[in-house]
């Protein structure tokens, strides 16, 4: 089985994150090595005021990773996670293997080529079924 490439974002404790920023990159890093997955971008993505508390924070830090990591072991990072004090929340989702190294460039903070970005877009909307198959819209009788 190949590994699968997760983008997640954390929401972090910010009172826990000022007073130790290099350790919410630590945190992070052992929880998915400690699954058996590798690191491949890892950033702060902004910090901010929340809509509502959350576990009795109003400020939270976002950062964003993208790993690579074996899906039997989400679980394992599901719970590892929770049991991290600093981590808030997180949510990890599974990226479409043709849009990993474009998201990649983008987090690294790279600009990928505009052809790259729309040949990524086309490939990954080639592949969704339609909503009506052999549904057209006819212009003229809309008047």
């Amino acid at each position: 089985m190949s590994a699968t490439v997760y983008e997640t974002m954390f929401l972090l404790n910010a009172n826990a994150y000022a007073r130790n920023p290099g350790g919410a990159a630590e945190a992070i890093e052992k929880i998915v090595k400690g699954v058996g997955g590798e690191i491949l971008v890892s950033r702060l993505w902004n910090e901010q005021k929340l809509a509502f508390p959350v576990k009795g924070q109003r400020k939270g830090v976002y950062w964003l990773t993208y790993f690579r990591l074996e899906s039997t072991n989400m679980p394992k990072f599901n719970r590892a996670c929770q049991l991290q004090d600093i981590i808030l929340r997180h949510l990890a989702i599974k990226i479409d293997p043709r849009l990993v190294e474009t998201l990649l460039a983008v987090a690294r903070g790279e600009r990928p080529a505009p052809m790259e970005l729309a040949a990524a877009a086309v490939a990954a909307v080639d592949d969704e079924p339609d909503d009506e198959v052999g549904a057209e819209i006819d212009v003229d009788a809309a008047d």
